[in-house]
């Protein structure tokens, strides 16, 4: 066929085309077998009319398919039919025909009409539950978040909600509104049909567990409110039964001003969370306040908006904070008018605190991480505690922090945020320095009388009076300050790394000991046990140095077990109290004890330890990472903000070499230092002060993705030339060492081989980039561009990249 034909052909009808394809000196005069090789156009369908003649009013449903897929990342469009019409309100979970497999979603929105005219519309499978278990500004957190980390709804909305339990759906579900009888006022946007040619990779399990309801769910009551409780969710903008009736402080706790009294701009901050306000601060906690602990002040903030018939959610980094948040809280308000959300809940639990977060049932929700997703009506105030433990960012697609999430909110909802601390992250000094929030912090009179007094056995002063002390790991003065506090109370002594012996080295050329299987560092686990890989578990029966073959080893780092079994040994009639990987304690007595535990895992002292011997802190400071310094000063702020005041005796001894960040310590300064650790940040064009974004994968598919990605007309010139860009290189050993106790997505994680590019960019321009390298996912996908099995990985603001 000439070049000619085949354009005339092209666009000729569909019914020509099929003739041409004919082989017209065979087929002629068999129409049977030519029917059967070349299928019938379809009938064209109204479905404007076939919607129309349903009956049912809105009757499409856009629905968002629970797939990660990319090229799927938007809503489309079904038919609701009569018999579930009444159930199928916005946020309830549906199931639908999706390529011919039954998934899992939700209702985005019910609209009269759609764009969608090709065939008709495929309906509903059923409505799981009338419950709405995704509110409408969850659905915008989830785009916006999506948008920020470059990910798909389905990721973020797979954190945001946790799994299904069937028996607290049905014990709910009677006493909600209907769609047909009771929501109004819902808007008609055009969608897309399901597609018929896209594989549901990626899809997760429905939780049906049918636990039994703990509670009965509130009735109405003609007695409390002469209206439905939860008529509210059916009336865009109508408020929930607590900001008519908020909950009642408790007469016994303490005033807020009060609490609030000893901050500059404390006063003024709890006026404006009272009367509504969008007030956003960063606040410096005191340390071994008498009256009011971090978990005080936080509880505070959280009552008062509650008070003024506001929701509040605060987020904390474990489930010891959130313990303490909770008894807090509990001393302020009544125990229905909070629920905690947190990883360490049995799944019945935690479903059944979300949904009556969902329902309006209660204005304060606290927990982890998984409750900066909470559903809370009328949200007034967002509250991160210790913004800076990684234990904030979630491990799995998106990858993103609770204080970003918290930040959409507030941005989104217009809500008052407060972001606090005993130290100050480079994130949370970014946000006072663009005066996007407010500095709240105690005089530097106030700081001196409840810091404890800090001592430095690496200062010129003690290393005159004691040279040794720089090589010995407990240096004299340590000693001797623990020795002298154990006669007032318990004394914690914060070590680098758990276990017995994480790491030995050659004791003749000092090479690290490594496995011969794996090259993974070997440890040992106890002071009889044989060296064993902290990677792959091999035993090295009869280790050999690779280098110089020498057979005999030293230790080149003690864990907390060694730690504690040589202490035991120095004050034989203490006891001593180990605290670190699975035995984490959560408090300890006022006894005389040590107690040696590993940053994050110390225990509350009842009163207040006596002092505290900051271990292993220039091993923390030399840890391969940018945010080593930050890091390193929070562990040690967080374990010394433990030790009573400096007026009841408390001291703190650290073996930090001289360093700004050993004087931040000394000074308790940590604005000081987080100020300029952004300053030079920004010099260097290194992130806070830029946003990053990291795609990893094989060498290939990392190349094909920044060639689509560098070469779409989507991203403007300008933008591209600011954009930084670094490889792709070869990631190394360290990376996996360093990211072997990290949960990744199983999916995306990086392995052994894999390359990395690295993206520096302006936030002014952030918006524009990670909406393309979404964009560019989605393509990729579609049209199956992926050179090897597995999609890239893209991480935006990753803390494990630099």
């Amino acid at each position: 066929m000439t070049q000619s034909s085949s354009e005339s052909n092209s666009s000729a009808p569909l019914g020509a085309q099929q003739e041409s394809l004919q082989q017209l000196d065979l087929l002629q005069g068999f129409p049977a077998l030519r029917d059967a090789l070349i299928p019938a156009a379809p009938e064209p369908v109204n479905v404007a009319a076939e919607l129309e003649a349903s009956g049912v009013p809105n009757p499409v449903a856009r629905v968002r398919v629970d797939s990660t897929l990319p090229q799927v990342d938007r809503t489309f469009d079904y038919r609701v039919p009569a018999e579930l019409s009444e159930d199928a309100v916005p946020g309830a979970r549906v199931r639908v025909l999706f390529n011919g497999h039954e998934l899992t979603g939700y209702i985005e929105e019910r609209a009269a009409t759609t764009d969608w005219t090709r065939t008709s519309l495929l309906p509903l499978k059923s409505v799981l539950s009338r419950v709405p278990s995704v509110a409408p500004e969850i659905f915008a957190l989830a785009e916006a978040l999506a948008d920020r980390y470059a990910s798909t709804v389905a990721n973020v909305l797979r954190l945001a909600v946790p799994p299904r339990i069937a028996a607290l759906d049905k014990k709910y579900a009677p006493l909600l509104p209907g769609y047909e009888s009771d929501y109004l006022g819902v808007s008609s946007h055009a969608g897309e049909s399901a597609p018929e040619n896209v594989e549901p990779e990626n899809v997760a399990p429905e939780h049906e567990a049918s636990e039994p309801a703990d509670s009965e769910p509130a009735a109405t009551s003609a007695a409390s409110s002469e209206t439905d409780p939860y008529a509210w969710l059916a009336t865009p903008g109508a408020p929930a039964p607590f900001v008519l009736d908020p909950p009642a402080l408790n007469p016994d706790a303490p005033d807020a001003a009060s609490v609030f009294s000893d901050y500059e701009n404390g006063a003024e901050f709890i006026e404006d969370v009272a009367a509504g306000a969008a007030t956003r601060a960063v606040m410096t906690v005191l340390p071994g306040h008498l009256e009011h602990t971090w978990a005080d002040v936080l509880a505070t903030a959280l009552a008062t908006a509650a008070a003024s018939g506001r929701g509040a959610i605060a987020v904390v980094p474990t489930v010891k904070n959130l313990d303490l948040l909770e008894a807090a809280l509990a001393e302020r308000l009544p125990a229905d008018s909070f629920v905690r959300l947190s990883s360490d809940s049995t799944p019945h639990t935690r479903y059944h605190g979300f949904v009556k977060a969902r329902l309006g049932r209660v204005p304060v929700v606290i927990g982890t991480r998984a409750a900066a997703y909470a559903p809370v009506a009328n949200l007034g105030l967002v509250v991160c505690w210790d913004d800076g433990d990684s234990s904030l960012l979630e491990q799995r697609a998106p990858y993103c922090h609770a204080r970003d999430v918290l930040l959409l909110r507030a941005s989104a909802e217009n809500t008052a945020a407060l972001f606090a601390g005993f130290s100050m992250s480079s994130e949370a000094a970014r946000l006072v320095r663009t005066r996007w929030a407010s500095h709240v912090r105690a005089p530097r009179a106030l700081v001196r009388d409840y810091s404890p007094r800090i001592f430095s056995t690496g200062s010129e002063f003690e290393l005159a009076r004691d040279p040794l002390a720089a090589m010995a790991r407990i240096p004299h003065l340590a000693f001797e300050h623990a020795r002298r506090a154990l006669a007032r109370g318990p004394v914690l002594v914060q070590v680098a790394r758990s276990g017995y012996i994480p790491s030995f080295s050659c004791e003749r050329c000092r090479m690290p000991a490594r496995c011969g299987e794996c090259s993974g560092p070997l440890s040992v686990a106890s002071g009889s046990s044989v060296p064993s890989c902290s990677w792959c578990g091999h035993l090295a029966q009869q280790w050999r140095c690779s280098e110089c073959g020498f057979t005999h080893w030293r230790y080149s780092a003690a864990g907390a077990t060694r730690t504690a079994e040589e202490l035991g040994r120095a004050f034989p009639n203490v006891p001593v109290i180990s605290s670190a990987g699975d035995h984490v304690r959560a408090s300890v007595g006022p006894e005389p004890a040590l107690v040696v535990a590993t940053p994050g895992a110390e225990p509350v002292a009842f009163g207040g330890y006596a002092a505290a011997l900051l271990l292993d802190a220039d091993k923390m400071l030399r840890f391969d990472s940018l945010r080593a310094p930050e890091a390193a000063l929070r562990r040690w702020l967080n374990a010394a903000a433990l030790v009573r005041p400096a007026a009841l005796e408390g001291t703190v001894v650290t073996t930090a070499s001289p360093s700004p960040v050993e004087q931040a310590l000394v000074r308790w300064d940590p604005a000081w230092f987080a100020r300029q650790e952004l300053e030079e940040r920004a010099q260097t064009g290194l992130p806070p002060a830029v946003r990053t974004a990291a795609v990893t994968g094989a060498e290939a598919d990392v190349r094909a993705f920044m060639e689509e990605f560098l070469g779409s007309s989507a991203l403007p010139e300008r933008v591209r030339e600011q954009l930084r860009i670094v490889g792709p290189v070869p990631l190394d050993q360290g990376y996996f060492a360093w990211s072997e106790s990290l949960e990744e997505d199983s999916e995306e994680a990086p392995v052994q081989g894999d390359w990395r590019t690295l993206m520096f960019f302006s936030y002014g321009i952030a918006q524009q980039v990670t909406r393309e390298l979404r964009a560019t996912r989605a393509t990729i996908a579609a049209l199956k561009k992926n050179v090897g099995e597995r999609p890239v990985q893209i991480r935006c603001d990753g803390l494990d990249v630099l």
